[in-house]
């Protein structure tokens, strides 16, 4: 098994992405436009030296593995692995909170009824590859 890999959680509009160690440390996370994904993969997989990709198996998994396994880094493809992502989101904003505590009154509202300010499908990419390591 690969020690980093990118993980995508694949969306219409946007993806979260990010690289991530098999120790768990995230070297990379963020939100981008599903138009640029083919391009920031690309760079990514150059950068951190990994060709495994770990992409969510549901909203628009399968062209985005159409369109991944195309990449060639090196004259060598990457490999397009799909993991299950069901209640991926619902554990990615209880990771955004931990990371992020509400402040000031916000604080005494559980957190299971707030919603973050940001979309978290970055925290998603990166459960996604914990997933994949488990």
């Amino acid at each position: 098994m690969e020690d980093m890999v990118i993980a995508v959680d694949p969306g219409r509009e946007k993806c979260g992405v990010a690289v991530v160690r098999q120790t768990q440390e995230v070297l990379y996370k963020s939100v981008v436009e599903t138009a640029r994904l083919t391009e920031i993969i690309t760079k990514l997989a150059q950068e951190y030296s990994t060709l495994t990709v770990i992409l969510g198996n549901r909203t628009t998994s399968r062209e985005n593995k159409k369109i991944l396994e195309k990449i060639s880094i090196n004259n060598q493809q990457l490999v397009v692995k799909l993991v299950d992502e069901h209640r991926s989101t619902d554990a990615a904003r209880v990771r955004y909170w931990q990371e992020n505590p509400p402040r000031g009154l916000k604080r005494f509202i559980p957190i299971t009824m707030q919603v973050p300010p940001v979309p978290v499908d970055d925290y998603v990419a990166v459960i996604l590859a914990e997933r994949y390591f488990t």
